[in-house]
């Protein structure tokens, strides 16, 4: 029975074979290596992975989808809200020190799931997801552009990242009003050591009114916490670069 995209799932299926074969390209899934796909869907993505893999863990919300999942039996299926996956927990489970994640993210909360992931970046290897294209603009972005702003900094942080493929519309059933990309996003090596709900919080601030210079925002913020340290606060939040958001956050 043919599965209709469900709207309130953020349901785009990719359905352009080109497009796929360039996606599982750029991952390079090596058979044996633990990999763990958010959002299936129709296994577009799915089925060539496991081919190269030979196991694949999938995590689906969709109940109808996640039941079609199961029939393979290359795929473990975790049927649940990905904001609710221990990814920490699961890379235990599996006895193994790091995973790499993959996925066609719904473009409703992909925010919130690069942020959630964020919180578990230790165990992870790798990622590569597709994101609406102005997503991906912004997480990549340099400072002094336009894109650039909350998202590039919490991610930049602790990821090197790149986009490295572009994915339009058509490629999908139902097409997406927008196009779409690939990033590829590794952690860091040697992170800085922060306080990551204090970055948070100054990022915010920060970006609050990104048209304003930062001792209206970041500088009233930062008088509020007995800040003594020298810091230019005569710029817009755009103009400061990420390590100097890192040394602000780490001086705190």
């Amino acid at each position: 029975m043919k599965h209709i995209a469900r709207k309130r799932f953020g349901q785009h299926f990719l359905t352009d074979g080109g497009i796929i074969d360039g996606i599982v390209d750029a991952i390079y899934p090596l058979a044996g290596e633990p990999m763990v796909e958010i959002g299936p869907g129709l296994a577009a993505l799915t089925q060539p992975l496991v081919e190269r893999l030979g196991h694949l863990h999938v995590i689906e919300l969709d109940r109808d989808l996640a039941a079609r999942l199961r029939a393979h039996t290359q795929l473990s299926v975790i049927e649940s809200d990905v904001l609710r996956v221990d990814f920490t927990a699961l890379t235990h489970n599996l006895h193994v020190p790091r995973i790499r994640v993959v996925g066609n993210l719904p473009y409703n909360i992909s925010s919130p799931i690069l942020f959630h992931l964020l919180n578990h970046v230790a165990v992870i290897q790798d990622q590569h997801f597709m994101l609406q294209k102005e997503v991906i603009d912004r997480m990549v972005a340099k400072p002094c552009t336009s894109d650039y702003g909350r998202l590039s900094v919490m991610l930049q942080w602790r990821y090197a990242m790149e986009n490295v493929l572009h994915v339009p519309p058509h490629a999908f059933n139902p097409p997406p009003r927008v196009d779409s990309a690939v990033v590829r996003m590794v952690p860091l090596a040697s992170p800085p050591s922060l306080d990551l709900p204090l970055l948070e919080s100054m990022v915010q601030v920060a970006f609050s009114q990104r048209r304003k210079l930062l001792r209206h925002t970041l500088g009233r913020w930062l008088e509020a916490r007995g800040f003594e340290g020298q810091f230019d606060v005569q710029r817009r939040a755009e103009e400061v670069p990420v390590e100097q958001y890192v040394a602000l956050v780490q001086s705190l």
